[in-house]
């Protein structure tokens, strides 16, 4: 093996991952908006398993952008803890604006407060992760 055709699978091995986060990224952001923003497009083309429920639908699409945001934080910065903290605190964040929005169809209605004070202390937790990042390397 000559030391090019080294490199290029070296470089494709190293490339592969990142290319499967990105069309991870991609195919859960856009699924979980089409489920938080469209849930019944999302049953009668992706989800067909009676009976609908579009609260569930509404969960579903927030969890989806909380691992699509995570796999696309993940291609752009190295930290772990900031980047799983930031991602679930997306979907969190998602799943608070679901449960706001659904209402008075299920659960308890202190949900709202309770999971978004959940999503604020997992996102406070992010902020100050990226913020101590930066006293880091000075």
């Amino acid at each position: 093996m000559t030391r090019t055709e080294g490199s290029r699978s070296v470089r494709a091995a190293r490339l592969a991952p990142k290319v499967a986060a990105g069309l991870g990224a991609v195919v859960f952001l856009v699924t979980g908006i089409w489920a938080l923003v469209d849930p019944s497009s999302f049953y009668d083309t992706l989800a067909e398993w009676p009976p609908y429920n579009e609260h569930f639908l509404h969960d579903v699409g927030a969890f989806q952008i909380g691992l699509g945001a995570t796999l696309a934080l993940a291609l752009v910065w190295s930290d772990a803890l900031f980047v799983g903290l930031a991602g679930v605190g997306v979907g969190a964040a998602l799943h608070t604006v679901a449960h706001a929005i659904d209402h008075g169809e299920g659960g308890s209605d202190s949900d709202p407060v309770n999971l978004g004070i959940f999503a604020v202390v997992l996102l406070a937790g992010a902020a100050l992760r990226w913020r101590d990042r930066g006293e880091r390397q000075l």
